[in-house]
């Protein structure tokens, strides 16, 4: 387990419009080394389920449209096969496997011609030891539940990972899902929508409390412990941003980071 001042990888989870999106693009505008210092974040390497789902919805419609059958959704948008929802989180550990064979790379870098070994080397290091990947995804009671989407994540990412729930009850979720829809850009990562119906029939149950129930900090995955926190975003302090959002951001990843170090301690 690394010993580092920054998580290895943030789990980011929560109903849809929760404020997930907006957490990141927060972090993603304060300058590194403020990052660093009062989230233990660094840089920032994202994994979302979102575009690749999008993908699907993308392709079947060409599909459509070329006279073939739809691979993955009906002519409403649900999957086709429970399942699918089990291998976008697959993907996720894939995409992440993909990071890591290039950080790999880069640690093994040939000191170019008229460079010093010391640069060199600060750069693999910037790269491969300063980055925090950041996971993001939704899941309803409907298709399994965070219960079955987290005994997909494979151990190299739980024995990493930190978790951060977004705390909205469904009928915030509802109202700012309709209030950050833009038709004019559906596939964006902060102003895509799904119609009421859907994120009821998806999103309106959950199985958090049930997985929180026995241990306010720590889940058990698959036989491992992973460290928990939660955001209470029922004011949606997120939508603002600014300095309220910091300042709640930076108490929760506080108590986060001591969970985390203290588990890392012991592995």
């Amino acid at each position: 387990m690394s010993q580092k001042d920054i998580f290895d990888i943030l789990l980011l989870i929560a109903r849809p419009a929760a404020g997930k999106s907006e957490i990141i693009d927060y972090l993603k505008d304060l300058p590194l080394e403020e990052r660093r210092r009062r989230f233990h974040v660094g840089s920032l390497d994202e994994i979302d389920d979102f575009p690749m789902l999008w993908t699907w919805f993308e392709e079947d419609a060409l599909l459509f449209k070329m006279g073939h059958p739809r691979l993955y959704t009906d002519s409403e948008g649900y999957f086709l096969r429970p399942y699918f929802w089990d291998l976008l989180i697959e993907r996720i550990g894939l995409e992440y496997q993909k990071k890591q064979r290039d950080r790999s790379t880069a640690r093994r870098v040939v000191r170019p011609p008229g460079r010093h070994t010391d640069d060199v080397s600060r750069q693999c290091f910037l790269s491969s030891e300063s980055s925090t990947t950041l996971i993001e995804f939704s899941r309803g009671r409907e298709h399994g539940g965070y219960r079955r989407a987290f005994s997909h994540l494979s151990a190299q990412i739980l024995e990493r990972t930190a978790l951060l729930y977004v705390d909205v009850s469904w009928e915030e979720s509802l109202r700012k899902n309709k209030k950050r829809f833009n038709p004019g850009k559906p596939d964006s990562i902060l102003e895509h929508s799904l119609p009421d119906a859907k994120l009821e029939r998806l999103y309106k149950e959950t199985d958090w409390a049930e997985l929180t129930r026995d241990d306010p900090h720590y889940l058990s995955v698959n036989g491992i412990r992973v460290p928990y926190a939660v955001f209470d975003n029922s004011d949606d302090v997120t939508t603002r941003r600014g300095d309220a959002l910091g300042s709640r951001l930076e108490e929760v990843f506080s108590a986060l980071w001591t969970l985390y170090a203290d588990r890392s301690a012991g592995m």
